[in-house]
């Protein structure tokens, strides 16, 4: 989860598909309307240890909106691993 907030946070495209499942991940992905992100909180976490293939994140992430104001998006997050390997499926915006 925070490699890919700090991807987002970088406008690293080529890492956010890299760590999104196939089933779920887009063709490409255009970061031109990327905010300026700013913080990441992890709320709750389901899973997702050592022994688990699969869990959930819940976060909030602060950005800076267009007028210079701080907004806040909040999403309850997929992830699988496969080959050791953890990738996003799919989340749901609060």
């Amino acid at each position: 989860m925070r490699s890919r907030f700090d991807a987002f946070r970088r406008g690293d495209a080529d890492w956010l598909l890299r760590t999104w499942h196939p089933s779920t991940r887009p063709r490409d992905l255009d970061m031109l309307d990327n905010p300026h992100w700013r913080g990441l909180q992890v709320i709750d976490t389901v899973a997702g240890g050592a022994d688990d293939d699969s869990g959930v994140v819940e976060f909030r992430a602060t950005y800076l909106d267009e007028a210079g104001g701080v907004g806040v998006m909040e999403e309850r997050s997929r992830f699988v691993r496969e080959d050791g390997r953890w990738f996003y499926v799919d989340g749901q915006v609060r």
